[in-house]
């Protein structure tokens, strides 16, 4: 099912050197610096439950396009809100197969042909005549020592995977880990976004947990910017290089003292003006990379995403169940409150994301091709695929470079879909400077070096690897 060939130029020239240059890339380790995994899985070290568990139920890519088609999330066994879970998993499995043919020609199909292939050596595409089939194989395969979590791990050739934690989280599954002496690194990620957007469920709550894990008072702007140092400083400790933002828009502002005091006692009183959360969230945004400069992590921004655009599901559901829309997201004037502040810090690295691809060459790489400490992240979420990844190296390089870029990230819930996504990744790069080479725009031993770079070398350097 898998040709060697796959994603790689038609035109035979431009081939030849994406071959080459993939052959040195290919088994490299895999560096997962921004992800969605569960790091109970590493602490625990359990059999997964059953495939339905592994491939579909954890992975929105999957159950989205399902529902798109008027496949209920219940008959897919989707946990609801209220704990309800009832579908039988076979037969979920099962739906699944009868309605693969949904999947052709999208990023999702390449993934998970290509697990099925690699990883349990199945040759066949899924259908409903062999839904049972591939179900028992797979099932049979979970149980045996090789595919518990840390073995699954090693076997991907994994040197770092980070998880996405909450700013309140115990990180008891990440202190497990390290205590049990198994050597693979499984790093924490600070995301606080539940204790900065006012509007997020159970904000509230989540301030009080704030103030008791820290011991600060946040009742007070000063000692909730203390909060937040502590708990930074906690994550550090327990082997984070990074933090992560999830926003609505890039928006960022550099308000004087009083008025972020007033500021903050208006969201952590709830007694709020129009506007006063996005402004919060964009003052907490140049806060947090004031932080950054002070502690050394690195800093993400993910913007653009309307998140549970669909109010049944997520009442039913909760969040993070394929219902979140990409907006049109403006960065120049947004970024420039905390750019005008910290952009030109030495040791400060800011890595941006975008949903907006009209971004990429008008705002984004113009910004990265000055600002010291900006680097562009990979092409994300609805747009990491071969013609996404293809559209921001044509629109990013040609201003920002590639070393302004930071490799690949697969910011996946579907741990045995990162190699898969990882190759894509490989591939798409080096088919593209197979391109320049044979249009002689590059010198063949610059690809060599770019492709090492590309896959290994610029991730470790901008997380801190």
């Amino acid at each position: 099912m898998l040709d060697k060939n796959r994603l790689f130029p038609a035109e035979s020239a431009s081939r030849a050197v994406a071959a080459k240059l993939y052959e040195t890339v290919r088994d490299l380790p895999i560096i997962s610096p921004h992800g969605h995994t569960d790091p109970q899985w590493f602490a625990d070290n359990q059999p997964f439950p059953n495939p339905t568990a592994l491939f579909i139920q954890p992975d929105h890519y999957i159950f989205r396009m399902l529902y798109s088609q008027g496949i209920s999330l219940e008959s897919l066994g989707i946990p609801q809100v209220d704990g309800k879970q009832s579908a039988d998993p076979r037969e979920v499995w099962r739906l699944f197969a009868r309605n693969y043919f949904l999947f052709r020609g999208t990023p999702t199909r390449l993934w998970i042909d290509f697990a099925f292939a690699e990883q349990f050596g199945l040759k066949e595409r899924l259908s409903a005549e062999n839904a049972d089939e591939y179900y028992d194989a797979i099932d049979k395969k979970l149980r045996t020592p090789e595919f518990l979590p840390r073995a699954l791990y090693e076997r991907f050739n994994l040197e770092v995977i980070a998880t996405t934690d909450a700013a309140v989280d115990s990180l008891e599954h990440h202190r497990k880990i390290k205590a049990s002496g198994w050597k693979g690194r499984v790093l924490p990620t600070f995301r606080p976004d539940a204790v900065v957007d006012a509007e997020y469920l159970g904000f509230q709550d989540n301030l009080k947990k704030l103030g008791e894990v820290s011991g600060e008072d946040i009742s007070s702007w000063k000692g909730y910017l203390s909060a937040l140092r502590k708990r930074r400083a906690f994550f550090k400790e327990n082997g984070a290089t990074a933090t992560d933002h999830g926003h609505l828009t890039a928006m960022t502002a550099d308000l004087s003292l009083n008025e972020a005091t007033a500021l903050y006692e208006r969201i952590y009183t709830g007694k709020t003006n129009p506007g006063d959360v996005e402004l919060f969230q964009a003052q907490m945004l140049t806060e947090m990379a004031g932080m950054s400069v002070e502690d050394g992590l690195t800093m993400q921004l993910h913007p653009g995403a309307i998140r549970n655009h669909n109010p049944h599901v997520y009442e039913k559901f909760g969040r993070d169940k394929g219902a979140d829309i990409p907006s049109p997201t403006e960065y120049v004037r947004s970024l420039r409150p905390l750019l005008s502040k910290y952009g030109n810090e030495p040791g400060f690295t800011f890595i941006l994301f975008t949903l907006d691809e009209s971004t990429f060459s008008r705002e984004l790489a113009p910004l990265a091709g000055h600002y010291p400490c900006l680097r562009l992240g990979p092409p994300w979420w609805f747009h990491d695929s071969p013609e996404g990844m293809t559209r921001f190296r044509e629109q990013a390089t040609e201003t920002a470079g590639f070393y302004n870029t930071v490799g690949f990230n697969d910011d996946t819930r579907a741990f045995l879909s990162i190699p898969a996504r990882h190759d894509v990744a490989r591939r798409i790069d080096c088919a593209f400077l197979g391109k320049l080479v044979a249009e002689h725009r590059l010198d063949e031993s610059e690809a060599f070096e770019l492709a090492q770079d590309l896959t290994v070398n610029l991730v470790r350097k901008a997380y801190k690897l």
